[in-house]
């Protein structure tokens, strides 16, 4: 291959798919194989990162079963359990989903918390979100977003 049909390749066909608030799966890595949604999305790199990545926030420990027996309390602390994660993933190690969330979550990642202790408080806050969203799934603007953030909290079966 060229070096300048790679140059136009890369002009002209965008990994457009990879948006904001879209649910994706980790690749590689070390939270390979858990789902993600995509806050923010640098198609051409940066000073530090000359590739296309992405910001992404997942779940690292998704919540324990519930089933319709349990009380509203033992619900909640079952979905305690969720643990977060942040961080810079290359667009080629993250496998986009038809599914969308309606989680606003670039308000509560901001990029420069993401270094030492701020990122503890970046997590904090996040699994706060997730755990609002896990329990009031219902409260989505659309259909097509319910089922995105019904998707995502589900673990994934492979």
């Amino acid at each position: 291959v060229k070096t300048t049909q790679v140059a136009y390749f890369q002009k002209y066909f965008k990994m457009a798919i990879v948006k904001s608030g879209k649910v994706v799966i980790i690749l590689a890595g070390r939270h390979a194989g858990k789902k993600a949604v995509v806050i923010k999305n640098i198609e051409d790199g940066n000073d530090d990162k000359r590739f296309s990545h992405c910001l992404v926030a997942g779940i690292a420990r998704g919540p324990r079963k519930v089933t319709r027996g349990m009380s509203k309390k033992k619900v909640e602390k079952r979905s305690r359990t969720m643990k977060p994660f942040v961080k810079y993933v290359n667009v080629r190690h993250v496998f986009p989903t038809r599914y969308q969330v309606d989680m606003d979550l670039k308000k509560a990642v901001d990029e420069a918390d993401l270094v030492g202790d701020k990122k503890v408080d970046v997590k904090k806050t996040l699994k706060k979100i997730f755990e609002d969203k896990y329990l009031n799934q219902k409260s989505a603007t659309s259909e097509k977003k319910a089922a995105g953030s019904n998707y995502f909290f589900q673990k994934l079966r492979f």
